[in-house]
């Protein structure tokens, strides 16, 4: 098992380049299940999960270069079940149930694996892929799906779910016909992936709306497409920025996509300034507690994967605040691990925490319990006093893409040890 080394009480500092958005880069890469020409994927973030990702595309038989940050795939697909280990390992692997069901009639797989933060239901995509005719099956030791007869049809999600609507989306762009998807996801994710089935050839309208129209073809066509940026990093690098006081230029940050973030950092007092839409430099700041609460919301409210890091952001600004995620039951357990470093935080209940700062934090010995926990740690033990040890970091690796050394780059005392 790795660990991180951490030396805080050192500004973080510099310029610092966005990776491309990992909820992006996972389901364009199940979405060439539904061709076997040759697709060109560019900006796809080095990271554990997207490997898992890459690692069930060969196995399902498909042909994979993978290059600086470029990934070329073409090929059939010879088998329609995936591997269970790999699986297990990823949450996202879900997404290869729509693509699957479309190309080869049927799908196997196990109960997808992935971080541990809460019931994560599949129910919702059974029944989107159900309306579009398939026969869905499920136990505690495989989903055994079949689509004998595609078709067509209008769903209404019960939930918002990204990953299921992307599986519906997948699925209905190879349907012929009209599909509608109401009570649709519409974060920046889900419009690229939109993006890239209709460079394949299907039609779409309604993306970034709760409200998608797809007139899908049967025949899908390769494409070369560069996943956009990740807003999830770039608000979580001008989190880390803002806690340890430093001067941060950060480039590939969009501000189309960062603009429910920045309404919250704003109102906690991080000063932020847009150079164009594409680039940002955060300043040093005094922060403060934020007047109103800070609670998740589907897209375009504040993104319950940056909720961890900006618990750690409270911790630092004088005041009261609430803090609040209803969609996860387990997104707040992480939180006693700041207490551990000196934290004044109450856990209301699973969803719900409140936290008095500011706070100096001190040095402690920790480990990651899921990604976006496990990155706050890293920015708690960036602010604090003392060297701090980080352990289980392999989860860290599968949502940032050589996270030491960038920080390193910004000089952040930072190692890795195995």
């Amino acid at each position: 098992m790795a660990k991180f080394i951490i030396t805080g009480g050192e500004k973080l500092q510099g310029e610092y380049f966005v990776s491309g958005n990992k909820n992006a880069a996972l389901p364009i890469l199940a979405a060439t299940v539904l061709t076997d020409e040759e697709c060109l994927i560019k900006n796809v973030p080095q990271i554990t999960d997207v490997a898992t990702m890459l690692a069930l595309l060969a196995d399902l038989g498909k042909s994979i270069v993978h290059t600086d940050g470029s990934v070329r795939i073409k090929g059939a697909v010879v088998k329609s079940n995936l591997e269970n280990e790999l699986v297990q390992k990823l949450r996202a692997s879900i997404l290869f149930l729509g693509p699957l069901l479309a190309r080869t009639g049927k799908a196997m797989l196990a109960p997808p694996g992935g971080c541990v933060i809460g019931r994560r239901a599949v129910g919702t995509h059974f029944d989107a892929l159900t309306t579009l005719g398939a026969n869905i099956v499920g136990t505690e030791e495989n989903y055994d799906a079949t689509l004998a007869h595609p078709q067509a049809g209008h769903i209404f999600l019960e939930e918002v779910s990204v990953t299921a609507t992307e599986n519906a989306m997948m699925c209905a762009a190879a349907i012929a016909g009209e599909t509608v998807i109401e009570n649709a996801a519409c974060e920046p994710h889900v419009a690229d992936l939109a993006l890239v089935l209709k460079k394949m050839g299907a039609t779409i309208s309604g993306e970034e709306t709760n409200r998608l129209v797809i007139r899908g073809r049967q025949k899908l066509d390769g494409f070369e497409h560069a996943v956009a940026p990740d807003h999830i990093e770039a608000g979580t690098m001008m989190i880390a920025s803002a806690c340890t006081q430093g001067r941060m230029i950060i480039h590939d940050a969009r501000l189309a996509h960062l603009r429910p973030i920045l309404v919250y950092l704003a109102r906690m007092g991080v000063r932020v300034k847009f150079f164009d839409d594409n680039t940002l430099e955060v300043f040093p700041s005094e922060l403060k507690a934020p007047s109103v609460k800070i609670q998740t919301r589907p897209w375009p409210g504040f993104p319950t994967d940056l909720m961890s890091p900006l618990i750690v952001l409270a911790t630092q600004a004088p005041g009261m605040t609430l803090c609040h995620d209803w969609m996860y039951e387990s997104r707040m357990f992480f939180v006693d691990k700041l207490i551990a470093m000196g934290a004044n935080i109450t856990q209301c209940d699973p969803h719900r925490v409140i936290v008095i700062g500011p706070t100096q934090l001190r040095a402690q010995k920790l480990s990651s319990p899921d990604i976006r926990a496990g990155i706050a740690l890293v920015i708690a033990a960036l602010a604090a006093s003392g060297t701090s040890t980080i352990e289980n970091v392999e989860l860290i690796d599968r949502g940032y893409e050589d996270i030491v050394a960038r920080l390193k780059k910004l000089g952040a005392e930072i190692a890795r040890e195995t």
